[in-house]
């Protein structure tokens, strides 16, 4: 039974708390659009999506309105399009094609954004693979809504140096394409390492060969809601402060559960997953750098702050999968630069450098997220910083990844405008010493020992 102060309060989380469903995502599984013929590809890949999500728009509006609840985003996830375009693709401008086919999908049905221009490349890469690899700075050029990712290593394989190298120039080449728009390309490319099958949030969403052939996966977000529950309990213990945070998990938990099973219903599609990430904007109030210095801190950055991070991740999992059958994505907090006011703050007083953001990323939800570095930064140097976090993941057993923007013509001391959600950004320094000879080496860095548990 719902309580009146149950739903009072949720009230408040909506209103003054910047609470809301930050996305509905429907992944659809493209494998049985797989054709030799690239025309034949492309019009099975268009029908396939617009027949599959012709009406999760006006469901995820209905909901909202029904309800009360803001949901931000309605976005697509599909398969990797390296998995389904070996047999038909045979150059990159094939592969482009099939993305401004993607493109065109999305537009279509009216969502925002669409994942999946993606390749899973851990261990090696095929012909297919290497060939969408190479034709992302174009891709995500010449379309609008598409996102991509790549998948450089995991916890069983070890991790591809060759796809890491490669993703370093890739990178710069994106960020060269778009950079009559402050090199935005880059804001919809990530890798990963460990990357899950089920993950809402974009750029790294994509849907998985294990999952049915199309599903519902929610992403609900709070930070303005659980600051607000910690202002209740400043100066409280230990005890207390976790309480406080796993119980607001779990209330805005059931908002993103209640939505998820409503649309799967309405939809005629199966509830896949909640991500109960903290996930913040750039709106005043919506920030997991916020919650940090409620629980005691300067800014982020400052001495105590990974410590604060973990507690906050951990306390949100706890109380989360509490509130819902299935819970997956990612999880937990995210700390992007760019969309977090908090966070921008902390690195335009100095308290938060790149080294430290790396080190937080060791115990929140994904890594080096939405940063903003000079635009002469070398690619070796960008691979070698994407090499970093892939290490902390294969390591950990635990889901890194790093969307790093370069931004053309810009150096430090200078900010970049990405505008809605993707905020603003200040350029931040980076370690001005070559890695060169070691990005420059062939081959995988095997598995970690603790990998072989079979």
């Amino acid at each position: 039974m719902i309580t009146w102060t149950e739903v009072s309060e949720t009230i408040d989380m909506i209103t003054r708390e910047n609470l809301d469903v930050r996305t509905i995502t429907m992944g659809i599984s493209l494998l049985d659009c797989i054709s030799s013929d690239p025309e034949q590809l492309r019009s099975n890949i268009y029908e396939k999506i617009t027949t599959c999500a012709k009406d999760l728009v006006r469901v995820g509006e209905d909901i909202s309105k029904e309800y009360g609840i803001p949901i931000v985003n309605k976005r697509i996830s599909v398969t990797p399009a390296a998995l389904i375009c070996g047999s038909a693709c045979r150059s990159i401008d094939d592969y482009i094609s099939v993305a401004k086919t993607l493109d065109a999908a999305a537009k279509t049905v009216g969502v925002n954004f669409l994942g999946g221009y993606s390749a899973l490349v851990s261990k090696g890469m095929t012909a297919a693979d290497e060939m969408l690899i190479r034709s992302i700075p174009e891709a995500l050029a010449s379309t609008d809504v598409v996102c991509s990712s790549v998948n450089l290593g995991s916890t069983k394989t070890g991790i591809d140096m060759d796809a890491v190298r490669l993703m370093g120039e890739i990178i710069l080449e994106t960020a060269e394409l778009t950079k009559e728009k402050d090199s935005l390309g880059c804001a919809k490319l990530v890798v990963f390492c460990n990357a899950p099958d089920d993950n809402p949030f974009m750029a790294g969403a994509f849907h998985g060969v294990t999952e049915a052939d199309t599903i519902i996966n929610v992403g609900v977000s709070g930070p303005g809601v659980v600051k607000t529950a910690l202002e209740q309990v400043r100066g409280a213990d230990f005890e207390v402060l976790c309480e406080t945070i796993k119980k607001t998990a779990f209330k805005v938990s059931r908002v993103g559960q209640l939505v998820a099973r409503e649309a799967s219903a309405r939809l005629g599609v199966p509830f896949g997953i909640i991500d109960l990430s903290l996930a913040p904007t750039p709106a005043i109030g919506d920030s997991v750098a916020d919650i940090l210095c409620e629980i005691g801190l300067e800014y982020a950055g400052a001495p105590g702050t990974t410590a604060a991070l973990a507690l906050l991740n951990d306390q949100v999992k706890k109380g989360g999968v509490m509130a819902s059958s299935y819970v997956g994505g990612l999880s937990g907090a995210f700390i992007p630069v760019s969309e977090d006011q908090g966070m921008i703050n902390a690195v335009e007083r100095g308290a938060l450098t790149l080294e430290k953001l790396e080190a937080m990323t060791c115990v929140c939800s994904v890594g080096l997220d939405m940063i903003a570095v000079p635009g002469d930064t070398s690619a070796s140097t960008i691979s070698g910083i994407i090499a970093d976090e892939m290490a902390l993941g294969m390591v950990n057993s635990k889901t890194t990844a790093v969307r790093i923007i370069p931004v053309i013509g810009k150096g430090v001391g200078d900010t970049v405008e990405f505008g809605g959600l993707l905020g603003h950004a200040p350029i931040m320094p980076v370690n001005p010493f070559s890695c060169e000879a070691f990005i420059s080496r062939k081959g995988r860095i095997p598995a970690p020992i603790h990998s072989f548990k079979n």
